[in-house]
């Protein structure tokens, strides 16, 4: 994982803005110093290419993950014709290294990165059909005088595009660094190839599955549908540095971290799996999490934190997130909490759940969807919608710290499949005995499917079938409650009155989300910087409460309710 910054002139050469004056003598300058923004997501080595003649230059922070003597980036061909920066992991780089190395006769890789110079060599645009990973690269071709943009297909990678008053290109990792360089700025479209060559910039989608326009009809496998996650989560084991697994006790990521355990026990058997999870103290995550890492053995780690250590970090998580959404802001402050701890460890990368919500439905709000097509639809929008939220919070806030998050449930190859699944399996449920039985009326489980597919020893029933808990009411129910508290008194009412006049752009509804705003503008002033946010809210329209809590949907308060 890395960071990576590239400016270009489409049309000729690259001129520096004369509101900096005299202050930047060059446009290396200018790049390396508005990267510098972006430093903790790559703090091992920062590398600079310039191309004067061409009007190009790359630059890239990285944190060496895999082939950390070989893989310092900007990568240039054997010719020194091609350069690439890019960000992320490609997961099938060992097989295409062996492909191309059965062409070439010798072939090794500098980095897992490196194949994406070999594919373009072999397939040129359409090397973006032949790699699986979750990155955002620049390549620029100095012969075809052609610069190829591209982001992964679901958005895992963050990446952004700005326009600065001169017409120059910029593309960075975070929005920051183009935040006082660009007078536009938006989020790059996940799934995308942009081209910049003679003058002309194109843009086309290279990602388009039949799920999102089709219905699909598929019969759910079980057995299928485990192998197919099983393979996806030894995919994302690869890494050359110290690894762990986050483990909040839900039965995402305790399904990744038991997947990941008996992986790595096929070589050493008494391998631990070092696992972590965030709370206030005695957190409802806590108990379950606990009961996982006694079940798989790991070497669990508990970060306690304080409502105080929490507000604290409102303001920098408005910084490193880019967002004022809601739900960003209250999920991402104990991300960034856990995620500070678990580098201080000496961890560079660490596995994760997210996605599988958006793919089963798990949201408790998912229980009011009317039929099995709006059930679909709305699946659909959610897959498409993570790049604007838990994608983008779950990368910023471990990279704000230099920690890799990796995410096997929206490996492609899992993602197409599961989602390719006919909605009628998704919403139909099975009785919750364990709930039952505790005293919580349920009447189906969320994300039945998937528990069912691992209901063979992977983890204990009363963890498996635990009722969705998300993760900002998991660290403790008082978190939500607190920091709303907080951002409310924050706000006096004659301000709140005046919202729409304010932010007219996303007006916000309540004094929570105006305080994040206000914060947002603070740090990132700007019509087009505030539309790169989207607001994360359940359907309102079936009847959802407009709180993004969990606890605030039907399904929740009736599962907890008395007898």
């Amino acid at each position: 994982m890395c960071g990576i910054l590239i400016v270009i002139s489409p049309v000729g050469e690259i001129k520096i803005s004369p509101k900096f004056g005299k202050r930047i003598r060059s446009i290396r300058e200018m790049a390396y110093k508005q990267s510098k923004k972006q430093r903790h997501r790559g703090p091992d080595h920062t590398g600079v290419v310039a191309i004067p003649e061409d009007d190009v230059i790359f630059v890239q922070e990285r944190l060496a993950v895999l082939l950390p003597e070989t893989g310092d980036q900007p990568l240039k061909s054997q010719d020194g014709s091609i350069i690439l920066a890019a960000n992320g992991e490609i997961y099938n780089y060992l097989e295409l290294s062996a492909e191309i190395a059965k062409q070439m006769g010798k072939y090794e890789p500098r980095s897992d990165c490196d194949v994406i110079i070999a594919m373009y060599e072999q397939f040129g645009s359409e090397l973006v059909q032949h790699i699986t990973g979750m990155f955002s690269f620049a390549l620029y071709d100095k012969n075809a005088k052609r610069l190829l943009v591209s982001r992964d297909p679901i958005g895992i990678i963050p990446l952004y595009k700005g326009v600065d008053d001169m017409g120059n290109l910029w593309f960075s990792s975070e929005m920051k660094c183009l935040a006082d360089i660009c007078d536009t700025v938006e989020d790059f479209e996940p799934g995308t190839l942009l081209t910049v060559e003679k003058g002309t910039v194109t843009q086309t989608k290279y990602y388009q599955p039949t799920w999102i326009s089709e219905i699909p009809t598929s019969k759910a496998d079980l057995t299928l549908l485990q192998q197919k996650l099983v393979s996806a989560v030894r995919s994302h084991l690869q890494s050359d540095a110290p690894f762990g697994s986050l483990l909040s006790g839900g039965v995402d990521s305790s399904l990744i971290a038991s997947i990941a355990t008996q992986i790595l026990r096929e070589r050493d058997p008494n391998y631990r799996l070092k696992t972590y999870s965030v709370g206030l103290e005695n957190a409802p995550d806590f108990k379950y999490s606990r009961i996982v890492a006694d079940y798989i053995n790991s070497d669990h780690r508990e970060i306690i934190f304080k409502i105080e250590d929490g507000i604290d970090c409102i303001r920098e998580t408005i910084y490193h997130t880019e967002s004022y959404d809601i739900t960003t802001v209250r999920c991402s402050i104990p991300m960034i909490l856990m995620a500070r701890f678990i580098k201080s460890e000496g961890l560079k990368m660490i596995l994760s759940g997210e996605g599988a919500d958006e793919i089963f439905g798990g949201y408790l709000y998912f229980h009011q969807a009317p039929n099995a097509q709006e059930f679909h639809h709305e699946l659909v929008n959610r897959v498409l919608s993570l790049h604007k939220f838990d994608c983008l919070r779950a990368n910023k806030a471990t990279m704000s710290y230099g920690l890799e998050l990796r995410v096997p449930f929206l490996d492609t190859g899992f993602l197409d499949h599961a989602m390719n699944i006919r909605p009628e399996d998704k919403m139909g449920g099975v009785k919750n005995q364990f709930a039952q039985e505790n005293g919580r009326r349920v009447a189906r489980i969320e994300k039945h499917i998937l528990r069912a597919a691992f209901a063979n020893d992977f983890l204990p029933d009363q963890v498996l079938w635990r009722q969705k808990e998300q993760f900002s009411d998991g660290v403790g129910y008082s978190w939500i409650d607190s920091i709303r508290s907080y951002a409310e008194n924050s706000v006096d009412d004659a301000e709140f009155a005046r919202a729409q006049e304010i932010y007219p752009i996303n007006t916000p509804a309540t004094k929570e989300a105006f305080y994040y705003r206000a914060l947002f503008e603070e740090i990132f002033p700007g019509k087009s910087f505030a539309q790169t946010v989207t607001k994360w809210v359940p359907r309102l329209d079936w009847g959802c409460s407009q709180d993004p809590s969990g606890r605030a949907q039907t399904a929740h308060t009736a599962a907890y309710k008395d007898k």
